[in-house]
C-alpha cells in the first residue's frame, strides 16, 4: 500500500485499538481493517445544476468500491458556482474556491491517511482543485465528472447558459422582445449537470481524459443519463486496481501528459481558464510548466471542433461525434500527442486509442478532420508587451480580424464597466480596460461573462476591445484579453492606463500594448498609490495575502 498508510492508521495491535474503535463506529468490521481506505470526495450541492447530479454517483462508486474490496470513506468538499454568483460579489469567492477546494481534499485524505482517493466533482473549480490535491497528496486517485447539462431550446434555437447573458444585452439594445427574453431564461438550464459548451467545465473534464486521470469517453456525459453513473461505477474499479498497483499521479501528470492535456483544450477551443489551472496543476505535481508553453503547444495544434461559445454545437454533440478519444486519435496520428504516457488505467495512452477510428464519422459536423481544421492554429494566444510583461491571454476563436488599436474606456471594477454597456456608452473601435480585478486586486480575479456577453448581444463583440487583470468565463468570446500580469493591484502598467489612450491588441502578433511614451508611464508610476485592499478580514483578506501573480497559475502555496 502506497506509503505504508493502512499499517499506520489502523495497524493490528493495542497501539491502535482506539484507531479501531472509532472506526467500528462508522461500519468497520473485522474484516474491513485489511482493506484500503479509499476517499470519496465530492462536491454535491443541491445549489446549483452542477453539482446536484453528483449523489447518485457517489451512490455507484461507494458501492463499487466495496464490491471490488475496498473500504470507501465520503466526505465533502465546498463549491462556488459561476454561472449563479456572475456579476455579484460572490463571484469573487470562485477561484479562491478552488484553493479551498485543494487544501480540503489535502487535509482530508492525509488527515486520516487514505490510501486512495476518488474525486467527483461538476464545476469549474472543483475540477482543477481537485486535481491539484491528488497531485500534491501523491496516492493513487482519479477523477469522475458529474456530467454536462443537456441543452436548452427555445423556438428552434438551441441553448447554453451563455444565451441568457447575451439576451440581456440583446435586451438592452432593443434587438430582443420580452417574450424572447423571458423564454430563454425559462429554459436555458432545462437538467442538472455543467454549462453545456466547451466552457471551463467541460473544457477542464475533457482534458482530464487526456491527461490520463480520467475515465477515455466520460467527460461529455450528460449528467441525467445512466451512462454517467455506470463511468463512475467503473472509475472506482479502475481506481483500486492503481491503489494494488501503486499507481500514483505523479506517475500520470508529468510534461507530456499535461502538454497531451493541452493540445486538447486547444484542439476543441476550450477555456481560457484552462491556462491558469494546467499552470496551477503543473506546480501541485512538480512539473515544469509556464505560460510559454501553452503558445508553443497553441501553433502546432489546429482547432477541429466546432464547438459553444463561438461554434454552434454542444458538449452531447461532441459526445455523440466521437467525443475526446477520437480528438486524441486524430492528435495521435499526427505527432502532436504523446502516445507513451500513462494513463490511470495502467496502459499508455497509445494503447487506450487502439480502437478509436482515424479519422471522424462522416456523418457528424462537429469534429473535423484533420486536413480541414477549423482554425489553422490554436485559439489560446499569448500575448506580451507593456502591459502585460508576464503575459496574458486572447482567445481568438469565431473572430474575422484579430487586431484591434483604439482608445481606452477605463474601468476600476467590472460593475462600473456593465453599467457603461448598459448605458449604451461603449462605442465600436474603443478598447474596454477592467482592472483592479486580479487575483490580490479582485481579490479573486472574478469572470467578465456578463460584460463580454452584453457586448455580443449588443452586436458589438468584434468591434470593441477587453483587456483585464481579471479572468473570462469560458462561454466568453470576442476581442477579449483576460489575466493582464503583472495586475493593477501590484502596480503593473494596467493601473497607469488612462481613458483615451491607444492600446493595440494584436494576436497575430502576440502583442498588447500601451501606447504611451515610456517617460510619460514613468512619470505616471511615481504617482500613482495602490488602493486599500477590499478585505481585511477572513478568507479573502488571506487569498490577497498568499496569492501570486495570474501567470504562475495564481496558487497560494508558492514558496
Amino acid at each position: 500500500m502506497s506509503d505504508n498508510r493502512r499499517s499506520r492508521l489502523i495497524t493490528q495491535g493495542v497501539a491502535r485499538s482506539p484507531n479501531r474503535a472509532m472506526l467500528r463506529a462508522v461500519g468497520f468490521e473485522d474484516g474491513d481493517f485489511d482493506k484500503p481506505i479509499v476517499g470519496v470526495a465530492n462536491g454535491h450541492s443541491t445549489m446549483n445544476p452542477c453539482n446536484a447530479g453528483i449523489q447518485p454517483l457517489v451512490d455507484r462508486a461507494m458501492a463499487a468500491l466495496e464490491q471490488a474490496g475496498a473500504k470507501p470513506q465520503v466526505f465533502g468538499f465546498p463549491t462556488v458556482t459561476d454561472g449563479i454568483g456572475m456579476g455579484t460579489e460572490g463571484m469573487k469567492f470562485s477561484l479562491v474556491s478552488r484553493e479551498v477546494i485543494a487544501d480540503s481534499v489535502e487535509v482530508a485524505v492525509n488527515g486520516q491517511l487514505m490510501d486512495g482517493v476518488l474525486c467527483v466533482g461538476g464545476c469549474d473549480k472543483n475540477m482543477p482543485g481537485s486535481m491539484m490535491a491528488m497531485a500534491r497528496i501523491n496516492v493513487p486517485g482519479i477523477f469522475v465528472y458529474a456530467g454536462t447539462i443537456k441543452p436548452g431550446f427555445w423556438k428552434g434555437q438551441k441553448l447554453t447558459i451563455v444565451s441568457p447573458f447575451e439576451a440581456v444585452g440583446a435586451f438592452t439594445a432593443g434587438k430582443m422582445s420580452q417574450e424572447d427574453f423571458d423564454g430563454i431564461e425559462r429554459n436555458a438550464c432545462p437538467t442538472v449537470g455543467a454549462c453545456g459548451g466547451q466552457y471551463t467545465a467541460n473544457t477542464m473534464s475533457s482534458s482530464f481524459e487526456a491527461l490520463g486521470m480520467s475515465l477515455l469517453g466520460s467527460s461529455q456525459m450528460a449528467s441525467p443519463d445512466p451512462e454517467k453513473a455506470d463511468s463512475a461505477a467503473e472509475s472506482a474499479r479502475v481506481l483500486v486496481r492503481a491503489v494494488h498497483a501503486n499507481l500514483r499521479p505523479r506517475d500520470i501528470i508529468t510534461r507530456k501528459s499535461i502538454e497531451n492535456a493541452i493540445a486538447l483544450v486547444m484542439a476543441t477551443g476550450g477555456s481560457t481558464n484552462a491556462v491558469l489551472h494546467y499552470l496551477a496543476i503543473a506546480r501541485a505535481a512538480g512539473v515544469r510548466w509556464t505560460i510559454d508553453d501553452f503558445e508553443r503547444v497553441r501553433r502546432k495544434v489546429p482547432v477541429l471542433c466546432e464547438l459553444k461559445p463561438s461554434g454552434r454545437f454542444v458538449a452531447t454533440d461532441f459526445h455523440a461525434a466521437g467525443g475526446v478519444p477520437q480528438v486524441l486519435k486524430i492528435l495521435l496520428n499526427h505527432g502532436v500527442l504523446h502516445g507513451e504516457c500513462m494513463t490511470i488505467r495502467g496502459k499508455t495512452m497509445a494503447e487506450m486509442l487502439k480502437g478509436v477510428p482515424d479519422e471522424p464519422r462522416a456523418d457528424q459536423e462537429v469534429i473535423r478532420p484533420w486536413s480541414s481544421p477549423l482554425y489553422k492554429q490554436g485559439h489560446l494566444a499569448i500575448l506580451k508587451g507593456n502591459l502585460a510583461t508576464e503575459g496574458c491571454v486572447a482567445k481568438i476563436t469565431g473572430l474575422k480580424k484579430t487586431s484591434i488599436t483604439g482608445p481606452a474606456r477605463v474601468f476600476d471594477s467590472e460593475p462600473a464597466a456593465m453599467k457603461a454597456i448598459l448605458a449604451k456608452r461603449i462605442k465600436p473601435g474603443e478598447v474596454i480596460v477592467i482592472r483592479y480585478e486580479g487575483p490580490k486586486g479582485g481579490p479573486g480575479m472574478q469572470e467578465m461573462l456578463a460584460p463580454t456577453s452584453a457586448l455580443v448581444g449588443q452586436g458589438l463583440g468584434e468591434a470593441v476591445g477587453l483587456i483585464t487583470d481579471g479572468r473570462f468565463s469560458g462561454g466568453t468570446w470576442g476581442m477579449v484579453v483576460g489575466h493582464v500580469a503583472p495586475e493593477a493591484y501590484v502596480g503593473g502598467t494596467i493601473a497607469l492606463v488612462k481613458s483615451g489612450d491607444s492600446i493595440t491588441i494584436d494576436a497575430a502578433k502576440r502583442l498588447i500594448q500601451l501606447n504611451v511614451p515610456a517617460k510619460e508611464l514613468a512619470a505616471r508610476r511615481k504617482k500613482w498609490k495602490a488602493p486599500k485592499p477590499r478585505y481585511t478580514k477572513g478568507v479573502m483578506a488571506k487569498y490577497m495575502k498568499l496569492v501570486s501573480s495570474a501567470s504562475i497559475g495564481a496558487v497560494t502555496d508558492e514558496a
